[in-house]
């Protein structure tokens, strides 16, 4: 595995980890395949992949009952993420929101809790300074934010006190660039730690002309689509990658994605993309 800090002095996290996005259901639970679940994380968890993202809202907080159960044991050796959503942004609903993944998660701590999406409604300040006292009293260790611009990062971090901000989760692939532009190199230059999300483009990656392309590359380097797709992303400067996956073959796939970098003709070539 490689690893990379989180934030300026943050721990050592792995540059691949699990996403749950689905796992345990979407905005309900579902109790089909727990057993599945469960080993599925396990078994990254054995093979290095100890970064797991998850979510209040991900199956109404299933998914985070899942992670909990698959870390039993285990949580020294684990990296828990996971957010908070924008409806309980006000100081209370966040000290209770928190209060619930710690449940559900079956934890004393939170490692990076973050605020899923922007909420304008509910001034930052009061936001920031509930996530303060979590960390003040050991529930969170580091703040994180996701989906948020440049502009609301800065306004985010300047509400805060005597802490800062750790990472923002946004969206990132070899087709879903945005973030290039100004969020990637603003978070290069503040030490802020970029976990990309859906890095293998909700599987557009094997779709059309990029799979072609993707593929060409990875025929001279002997790898495969997604592991080419994965390269590209964590070979950024910062960058972490959680790519969801349901089944075991498919995680084994990912970490083939480790150990080597593309060449400069290579990302040229995936740069016309």
């Amino acid at each position: 595995m490689e690893f990379r800090r989180l934030g300026r002095d943050g721990p050592l996290i792995p540059v691949l980890g699990m996403g749950t996005w689905g796992l345990g259901g979407y905005s309900w639970p579902d109790y089909s395949r727990d057993r599945e679940v469960v080993e599925l994380l396990r078994y990254g968890i054995e093979k290095g992949l100890t970064l797991i993202d998850t979510a209040e809202m991900y199956g109404a907080g299933h998914s985070e009952e899942l992670v909990g159960e698959a870390i039993r044991g285990l949580r020294e050796s684990v990296f828990v993420a996971t957010k908070v959503l924008p409806d309980h942004f006000r100081y209370d609903d966040v000290l209770r929101a928190c209060e619930r993944s710690l449940r559900r998660l079956g934890t004393d701590s939170i490692d990076l809790y973050q605020l899923h999406w922007p909420n304008p409604r509910v001034p930052i300040r009061e936001t920031m300074r509930a996530l303060e006292r979590l960390v003040d009293e050991g529930k969170v260790r580091y703040i994180g934010i996701s989906n948020f611009s440049v502009r609301e990062m800065e306004e985010a971090r300047a509400a805060l006190s005597k802490h800062d901000i750790y990472a923002n989760q946004v969206e990132y692939s070899v087709l879903e660039r945005g973030i290039e532009e100004e969020l990637l190199p603003y978070c290069q230059r503040e030490g802020i730690t970029v976990i990309a999300y859906s890095p293998l483009a909700q599987g557009r990656v094997f779709q059309g002309r990029a799979a072609r392309v993707l593929e060409e590359v990875g025929r001279r380097l002997g790898k495969s689509i997604a592991q080419v797709a994965l390269n590209w992303v964590i070979s950024k400067e910062g960058v972490v990658a959680i790519p969801k996956t349901s089944k075991k073959a498919h995680l084994d796939e990912n970490l083939g994605a480790l150990g080597w970098r593309l060449s400069a003709e290579d990302l040229q070539i995936l740069r016309k993309l």
